[in-house]
């Protein structure tokens, strides 16, 4: 499932990837939408720059022909540039504004829209009739896809594919919190809300997934290519097209996070089934999927108290992040993957003060120095849950009810938060383990210990300290994922601590692990050629 070591070849494909599929900068052909003539632009009652005219003459013209290569970099770079110089306290044009200028093109305009209403809850605050259109939108877009006479004639580069899926989702879980915040409503939205079930409902969102991937024949083709077969074959109709295999790819990952925003971590992760976690997977062709899927599965591997596989995919995507921070700084989207890295070592610190790793430097050293202060709260039984809550909430997903709530009750009715409910069971699976570090460090003190002499350290009874022994003798042994699908595994040891209990005197047995110095050896020596090289050719 994981790639442990990073050669030469595969760290310069990396970045390759990087630098030509998400990042592209094509500042010329943004300045050309200034100097750029228009061609036959209808007369609007909106007044509408010219540069954002051209751009999106110039759009129009990209997607009609299915220039992927063009179109991602009007749409990565061209779009943004616009937006921050002309709409950044604004909306864009409605599509009704433009639709003299691309001939009502439907296709496109929905297209155009769905840029619209997320640029929307970007920058502005969405209203309920925003909501309402752009689920509607959404709706036109997937049903021309899904239900069109044969596969559609169109093609869109994979960074906006991947961002239909995430908005998508994003809005539908923004929907779901709007809606179960209770107080403070109008009567008028609470009429709206009754009127209205169908709109961004669970069932809808989940149906254009699975939609998606039925269409696409996605894991039939990810079952062929694992097993050998013909992948061609595998594909079909649909599934041969980019747009639908991409779609289809992307909506597994999509599921995955629904699923972990619903609870249901052992669905989320059953959705990767057939998927590899390496950077030859096609979530790593779009750098926000990739760090968006190590989260997820970090995090449901961390609700299923695997907490071993949790540390592992958190410190696999932690350090692609490191590698790669001065490439994916140039995209509009650094803001969001830096705050999700930040994110990821909160849930990184909980790992660890769960089940004690050893870590690679750079990434431990990055934690130290972020979250130093907290892992040393977390070991502290009196301090620890307040600290464990606060790192949980600020780095948890905003959790949504899969049914929400009762409309016909009144605001003041009881009604059981997601968010709140999900904290509650991470805190209390951690009470249960919270006076575990203080005994670990005890018991690495001695190799042999009468109960009782340990209980009196502890301050506590001998039953209740065979209590937590118990405990700590349970949560050193793990599933740990080795080989096959994600949700596979082998119950190994996970702590470096052994122990027996043999009239009423503790056996202890410590494990001491060697320090991986070859692969610190091998990094600094790539980095100093890299320095030696850059100095000779500033030479």
């Amino acid at each position: 499932m994981y790639q442990d070591t990073f050669e030469d070849d595969d760290l310069i494909a990396e970045v390759e990837l990087v630098t030509q599929d998400s990042f592209t900068e094509n500042n010329d052909l943004d300045d050309g939408f200034e100097a750029e003539v228009s061609l036959s632009a209808q007369p609007s009652s909106v007044q509408i720059p010219d540069g954002v005219r051209n751009f999106i003459l110039y759009f129009y013209r990209c997607v009609l022909e299915n220039n992927v290569y063009d179109l991602h970099s009007v749409y990565d770079n061209s779009f943004n540039k616009l937006t921050n110089k002309y709409y950044q306290k604004q909306p864009w044009p409605e599509a009704e504004v433009i639709a003299p200028l691309v001939k009502d093109d439907q296709v496109f305009l929905t297209l155009y829209r769905e840029l619209y209403y997320r640029h929307i809850y970007a920058r502005l605050q969405p209203t309920w009739e925003h909501r309402v259109r752009s689920y509607e939108n959404y709706c036109d877009l997937f049903n021309y896809i899904l239900n069109s006479d044969g596969p559609v004639n169109l093609e869109l580069p994979n960074q906006w594919l991947w961002d239909i899926i995430d908005e998508f989702i994003f809005q539908f879980q923004s929907f779901s919190n709007y809606r179960d915040r209770l107080r403070n409503k109008s009567e008028e939205e609470w009429s709206l809300l009754r009127d209205n079930p169908q709109i961004w409902s669970c069932y809808s969102v989940l149906n254009v997934l699975y939609s998606l991937i039925q269409k696409s024949r996605i894991k039939e083709q990810l079952l062929a290519n694992k097993n050998g077969g013909d992948v061609a074959e595998a594909a079909g109709e649909y599934g041969a097209r980019p747009l639908y295999k991409m779609l289809g790819y992307f909506s597994i990952i999509g599921l995955l996070r629904v699923h972990c925003l619903l609870g249901d971590y052992m669905l989320a992760l059953k959705m990767m089934d057939n998927i590899v976690l390496n950077k030859k997977a096609m979530f790593a062709r779009v750098t926000a999927c990739h760090v968006t899927t190590f989260y997820y599965v970090g995090f449901a591997y961390m609700m299923m108290r695997r907490y071993a596989d949790a540390i592992k995919a958190f410190s696999t995507v932690l350090s692609f992040i490191q590698r790669t921070k001065q490439y994916h700084s140039r995209s509009y989207q650094f803001d969001q993957i830096a705050k999700k890295g930040d994110q990821m070592y909160a849930l990184l610190a909980i790992c660890v003060a769960l089940c004690p790793t050893r870590l690679d430097e750079s990434i431990h050293s990055q934690l130290r120095e972020k979250y130093g202060e907290h892992l040393f709260k977390m070991q502290k039984g009196d301090e620890a849950l307040s600290v464990f809550e606060e790192l949980f909430h600020y780095a948890c997903p905003k959790f949504i009810s899969a049914t929400g709530v009762n409309l016909n009750k009144s605001p003041s009715d009881a009604f059981i938060d997601p968010n709140q409910n999900q904290i509650k069971i991470f805190i209390a699976d951690v009470s249960n383990q919270i006076m575990l570090p203080t005994l670990r460090s005890f018991m690495k003190l001695y190799t042999s210990m009468g109960i009782d002499k340990l209980a009196m350290f502890l301050d506590m009874d001998a039953e209740e300290l065979k209590m937590h022994l118990m405990v700590l003798k349970q949560k050193s042994r793990q599933l740990k994922w080795s080989n096959g699908d994600v949700l596979e595994g082998d119950y190994v040891a996970t702590s470096d601590l052994n122990f027996c209990l043999k009239q009423d005197v503790v056996h202890i047995a410590e494990s001491k692990v060697g320090r991986r110095y070859a692969d610190w050896f091998l990094r600094n020596i790539n980095r100093c050629e890299d320095i030696v090289a850059e100095l000779e050719q500033k030479a």
